[in-house]
């Protein structure tokens, strides 16, 4: 059991840390080129609001992203597959 819970720690603790860990990585992504051409067209141009959370990198928030689409995705799939389960246990009543 000891060991068990240490693993899942160190998994933890694997996934978790490279949130906060700077690696000076640039990886820049359709949102920082139209802010760019905005500044080309519009010096004076301010952001309506700043980000909750700024991820220390640019891949981790790549991550974000993809991590919210597969679990929308996730969500999407799950629905689907609930209402065909529905619509064929229907089916055999």
């Amino acid at each position: 059991m000891k060991k068990t819970v240490t693993l899942i720690v160190l998994v933890v603790a694997l996934m978790v840390m490279p949130f906060f860990i700077n690696h000076g990585g640039e990886y820049g992504g359709s949102d920082n080129q139209a802010e760019n051409q905005i500044k080309v067209i519009d010096p004076a141009y301010h952001p309506w609001f700043q980000p909750l959370y700024e991820p220390a990198s640019s891949e981790i928030e790549s991550l974000l992203f993809t991590l919210q689409g597969a679990l929308g995705t996730a969500v999407i799939f799950y629905i689907l597959g609930y209402w065909k389960g529905k619509a064929s246990r229907a089916e055999r009543d």
